[in-house]
């Protein structure tokens, strides 16, 4: 077999994630890969059938020994086992090399969802009805009803909408179809009886800005800062916000965390269970009312009189 430029392998696997992933996506594995590479150029590597387990082993030691989070690490780790997975069907490498190599481990961090009636009464706020105001209502109610990362509602497209359900496509270029709440079809109902009036002509995206074009991750994460202040909002507000919103609700109320899983289009179950959390009352209340030595009576039991 011919040896392979790594610098070439790179380029190619960066060009072929760019159909899909998301433009954060795409810049973290461009950076991570471009790591990557000097370090095995410090080493005299510059062949991609010369990724083997030891070499990307002594790579993330190396990352770690300069202070990385181990957040960066595990990313970094993410990034070589698809760039490998990429290797492994061009027929560069035999075997993916990171499956030997543990993921570093993380703080489990909970994030804080918006308190129920808090977000109840910010989406509730009245608005003065223009096209763009239509815009942002329907970009607030879908979040929070469908549970969207912000790479799946930016690349949505008019025909994805269809009544009371949306079809994105997620991590990996996995489609799923997610149920669209009441307010949320409302709203985005509303929205796209005033959306010829911005969009521009042959403009596919469900949202589009003032010039008529996709808005973009950047301008939809500065709209929900904005409205978050303007309606009277205590705390800054970000699309994840309100995607841990969605899961922690939905999780409170139904107990249910195989659905959630697939409604937030998560691989592992593991990865649900950080993003949700369940309040102490809804899982005491569960189980009192399933275990079978929880069930409570009425009447206290009889209490035999103490022996002398």
């Amino acid at each position: 077999m011919l040896d392979t430029p790594l610098e070439g392998s790179i380029t190619a696997f960066l060009a072929q994630m760019r159909r899909h992933a998301s433009p954060a996506t795409l810049k973290a594995y461009s950076q991570d890969l471009s790591a990557l590479q000097a370090f095995t150029m410090s080493r005299d590597v510059h062949v991609a059938e010369a990724l083997d387990t030891a070499l990307l082993r002594a790579f993330l030691g190396r990352e770690r020994s300069r202070g990385l989070a181990p957040s960066s690490l595990a990313r970094r780790r993410a990034a070589l086992s698809r760039f490998a997975d990429y290797l492994v069907k061009q027929g560069i490498l035999a075997h993916n090399p990171v499956t030997l190599l543990r993921t570093p481990r993380q703080p489990s961090h909970l994030p804080r969802p918006l308190d129920v009636d808090q977000l109840s009464q910010f989406l509730d706020t009245p608005h003065d009805g223009s096209p763009l105001a239509l815009r942002d209502q329907a970009i607030l109610e879908l979040f929070y009803s469908s549970g969207l990362r912000l790479a799946e509602l930016a690349a949505l497209d008019e025909p994805d909408v269809h009544g009371h359900q949306v079809r994105v496509m997620g991590k990996g270029s996995k489609p799923r179809q997610i149920p669209v709440g009441q307010r949320a079809q409302v709203a985005l109902g509303q929205w796209q009886e005033q959306r010829p009036l911005l969009a521009g002509q042959g403009e596919t995206a469900l949202f589009v800005g003032v010039r008529g074009a996709r808005l973009g991750h950047r301008a939809i994460q500065k709209r929900l800062a904005q409205l978050a202040v303007a309606r009277g909002l205590p705390e800054h507000l970000h699309p994840h916000r309100l995607r841990h919103s969605f899961a922690s609700h939905l999780l409170e109320s139904s107990q249910d965390l195989r659905a959630v899983q697939e409604l937030l289009g998560h691989a592992n179950l593991a990865t649900t269970q950080v993003y949700t959390r369940l309040d102490w009352q809804s899982l005491a209340a569960s189980y009192d009312a399933a275990h079978p030595r929880a069930k409570r009576t009425s009447a206290a039991p009889e209490q035999k009189p103490e022996k002398p």
